[in-house]
């Protein structure tokens, strides 16, 4: 039989010791995790600092944007291109996708990266001609305006420049009973003042609040009181990238119709090419309301196509673009409605 080396007592003292060691290497080791505990926390609020946090908070994650709430601007080099597809019959084209188009900038050909043919609304400006050479004009224009309005999409707002010698903003961006309403209040006289009121209008369009936007222009097309030159107002509409409109108001009657000076019918039009537009020159009544209702329509039944450019310099250079469409089969040959081109400038 084993018999125990130990008395009764040393054993007990024994087992006190041993109890006393254990107790001491576990509150030894708490404490060092306190330390190490202490000098992370430590460092985490010198950290947090440094970041403009106060000590002891929480670091929240930021959190996705909610509907209604401003999203984060992207820096982006996207080019975004308003298109209208016409017939051989003047007819819109609708239906199309992708692959029906082709787009090139400084004849390279570039990747189609956004395309959306939804019918949106848009953010309008209309920019009126009230100058004396507008007396007899004015009821029919009018008429024709309210055509346009009620073709336009419910959500589109708008917005009123009116100009003689002067261009001033006549109505902010509202709806189009509002926009009705103010053009009786408008009284031809003066001069005119058509670069200036076309400068007001693409500025202010600028702050429309939907991404579509676009301007109609109402004019005679003669100018004779503005500050701006037409040089200065070309660039601008390069730079700008709004679509106008634009309807020469001509004298109507009589069995040929009416006239609009040369000089003036040739503005309308290279404002309207420019910017990917359209002028119309209405000879009657029933043609002017005709053209206000066919641009309501044609900016309801466009595609809207965006592409990042192979050359990503911006040198602040015009690149000149062209659209080819391939028409289904089918299909006669279909004709491209769209910007020039666009200075690629630095957008810091």
């Amino acid at each position: 039989m084993y018999k125990n080396r130990f008395s009764r007592p040393q054993r007990l003292a024994l087992a006190i010791a041993i109890l006393s060691l254990v107790a001491a290497l576990a509150q030894q080791g708490i404490l060092q995790a306190a330390q190490q505990d202490d000098a992370a926390r430590s460092t985490q609020e010198k950290e947090a600092k440094q970041e403009g946090q106060k000590p002891g908070s929480t670091r929240k994650l930021p959190l996705p944007a909610t509907p209604g709430e401003a999203p984060v601007r992207l820096d982006t080099d996207l080019v975004t291109l308003t298109v209208t597809v016409t017939d051989p019959y003047n007819r819109l084209v609708t239906g199309l996708d992708r692959q029906h188009f082709q787009v090139y900038e400084d004849k390279v050909k570039q990747s189609i990266e956004f395309f959306n043919d939804d019918d949106v609304p848009v953010s309008m400006g209309i920019v009126f001609d009230v100058s004396g050479s507008m007396k007899g004009k004015l009821e029919r224009a009018r008429d024709s305006l309210k055509a346009f309005i009620q073709t336009s999409h419910q959500d589109d707002d708008f917005f009123l420049v009116g100009f003689n010698q002067r261009a001033s903003l006549i109505s902010e961006f509202s709806d189009g009973e509002t926009l009705e309403n103010k053009l009786t209040l408008v009284d031809p006289k003066g001069q005119t003042a058509l670069y200036d009121a076309s400068y007001l209008g693409i500025e202010k369009v600028k702050q429309g609040r939907h991404s579509k936007r676009s301007l109609l222009l109402i004019s005679d097309g003669q100018d004779n009181s503005s500050r701006y030159t037409y040089g200065e107002l070309r660039k601008l509409l390069k730079e700008a990238g709004v679509q106008i409109y634009c309807i020469g108001i001509v004298e109507m009657g009589g069995a040929s119709g009416g006239t609009l000076d040369m000089q003036g019918q040739a503005i309308l039009e290279e404002i309207a090419q420019v910017t990917g537009g359209k002028a119309f020159f209405p000879r009657s009544a029933a043609e002017l309301e005709d053209a206000t209702t066919r641009i309501a329509l044609e900016l309801r039944h466009q595609y809207s196509i965006g592409y990042t450019p192979t050359n990503v310099k911006r040198d602040g250079e015009w690149h000149k673009i062209k659209i080819q469409v391939k028409p289904p089969r089918g299909l006669p040959p279909l004709r491209v409605q769209h910007k020039e081109g666009y200075y690629a400038v630095d957008k810091k």
